[in-house]
């Protein structure tokens, strides 16, 4: 088996260039490889790929080598934890399959949509892998069609053949239901694999806050907070965002499930500002807004959380709830807190901060890979 050497101690997954020694001759790219520590023992095992930012993706520790059937096992793992300990099936018909690196399968993030698995692949060993991976992912989770999509210019940094993959299927719009609530799904039009099973139970929680109350939910997506705030007895709900597919979309959900939601098409920063000129304010304020940290030293993902909590707090009504989002890996549980607690306090304001959660078990964190908890959210009172 090819063989990659650490010059550094390090048993998080993924391994920078500068940390790699030396790397044996029939180590190719997308490469089943064994990892050697500094010293030359056995340290575990890897996909290799010298084009990619991050080269090594090390999915298992230890002395033992592991072969391609190792894969098939995760993926049957990975079952097992949602179908059986979970027993997700009961209660939702979308819910995160494969959770990448967590999974210990590298580069593929699967959701299942009913008896579609939209595939999300992020480097060129899963991709490689996906004839015998499908397959397998079929069998464990009683799918029957597979959409798998790649990130153009993730694909090309990766060398992954931009021509599609033979087992990848355009899916058609489809219907699901979660804790009872009817959505519509796009896997080959939306974004990512075309919905976002993370916040399955934070939806749930957030429409038994609604009843009696006015409503706001701040990049809304395709409405997942805003048809279960109305669903759970909202007296108003506006919805609000910049994509207009995603809008579109949200407003068929809405009516899928019967509710009145008033939804603009918007950009979020704009439109608040227009509101806090008006004077608006609303009982519940949801701020759920797409991933803005990109880097460890991105200081205008930093600056752009600062500023939209600064303005979604101004529409809060004195007393009201606020529950805010950032589904930024490279932003910690604790300095995004600072964020939001900074925006509050710089306009005289105070947070009950009396919740704190993020993804659903279905997205389970590795103890090796803080960045893994990427789904923060905060449940305040604002005073």
């Amino acid at each position: 088996m090819p063989t990659v050497r650490l010059k550094y101690f390090s048993y998080h997954p993924a391994i920078w260039p500068r940390m790699i020694g030396e790397v044996s001759r029939d180590a190719k790219a997308g490469s089943l490889v064994q990892v050697i520590d500094k010293e030359g023992k056995p340290f575990g095992s890897a996909f290799w790929n010298p084009k990619a930012g991050m080269p090594l993706r090390v999915f298992a520790h230890g002395a033992e080598v592991v072969g391609e059937d190792f894969f098939i096992g995760a993926i049957q793992r990975a079952a097992e934890l949602r179908r059986n300990i979970m027993k997700l099936d009961e209660t939702t018909e979308a819910y995160r399959a494969i959770h990448a690196d967590a999974d210990q399968l590298p580069g593929l993030v699967a959701d299942k949509f009913g008896k579609v698995l939209s595939l999300e692949v992020t480097n060129l060993a899963a991709w490689q892998r996906l004839d015998a991976w499908i397959p397998a992912l079929h069998e464990a989770f009683g799918t029957e069609k597979a959409h798998v999509r790649v990130d153009p210019d993730l694909g090309r940094i990766e060398g992954i053949p931009s021509l599609g993959h033979s087992l990848s299927e355009t899916i058609r719009p489809l219907k699901i239901r979660e804790h009872g609530v009817t959505f519509q799904i796009d896997p080959s039009g939306g974004h990512k694999t075309g919905f976002f099973c993370d916040q399955r139970d934070n939806r749930k929680k957030f429409g038994a806050l609604a009843a009696g109350k006015s409503v706001l939910d701040l990049c809304c997506y395709t409405g997942g907070f805003s048809v279960s705030a109305a669903l759970g007895g909202a007296e108003e709900v506006t919805a609000v965002d910049l994509d207009e597919n995603a809008v579109e979309l949200a407003k068929r959900n809405a009516n899928l499930n019967q509710q009145r939601v008033k939804f603009t098409h918007a950009d979020a920063f704009t439109w608040t500002r227009t509101m806090i000129e008006n004077g608006r304010k609303w009982d519940l304020v949801i701020a759920d807004p797409p991933k803005f940290i990109h880097g460890r030293e991105d200081q205008l993902g930093h600056n752009k959380y600062h500023d939209l909590n600064k303005l979604a707090l101004q529409l809060v009504k004195p007393g009201g709830l606020f529950v805010t989002c950032s589904c930024s890996g490279m932003l910690s549980a604790d300095e995004f807190e600072k964020i939001v607690v900074s925006a509050a306090h710089r306009q005289d304001r105070r947070l009950q901060i009396f919740d704190r959660t993020g993804a659903g078990p279905d997205h389970p964190t590795l103890s090796n890979y803080p960045e893994s908890r990427y789904l923060k959210l905060l449940w305040c009172r604002v005073i």
